[in-house]
């Protein structure tokens, strides 16, 4: 009986220090989305997500992609937008913009307050809201 109780401290143990450390770990990419919710799209094969995105002041976004588009608003802030093969660009409280389906693209907060945003996502079912990419 104490060795069952033992392995199951432990495992618990092991399990919790995996959640601390990865919530460390997305604390520290500077970037939070809160899925507010998600839905089946009315296209096959395609999930509507609607969160509420944070970056953090003085953060950079790490360079990623989408399994679909993503259409965001700015509520608060100002960051630079980064996306492959184009111009960098502000984006500030009242603006939006539209990155489609597999752009490599990032962003970095140059402020001292937190870029919070809207982002809609129209994604592939079953597949990472977001998925780590190499800089273009």
């Amino acid at each position: 009986m104490h060795t069952t109780t033992t392995k199951r401290l432990r495992l618990l143990t092991a399990i919790s220090l995996l959640l601390i450390s990865g919530t460390l770990l997305a604390q520290n990419t500077g970037i939070t989305r809160t899925i507010v919710t998600k839905a089946d799209s009315s296209i096959p094969g395609k999930e509507d997500v609607i969160a509420r995105v944070e970056i953090a002041a003085g953060a950079v976004v790490g360079w990623h992609t989408h399994p679909g588009d993503e259409i965001s608003y700015v509520m608060e802030g100002e960051a630079e937008l980064l996306v492959a093969n184009q111009a960098a660009r502000k984006v500030k409280a009242g603006e939006g913009f539209v990155i489609p389906a597999g752009v490599i693209h990032s962003a970095k907060n140059h402020g001292s307050v937190p870029i919070k945003l809207v982002g809609v996502y129209v994604v592939d079912k079953d597949k990472p809201l977001a998925s780590p990419a190499s800089a273009p």
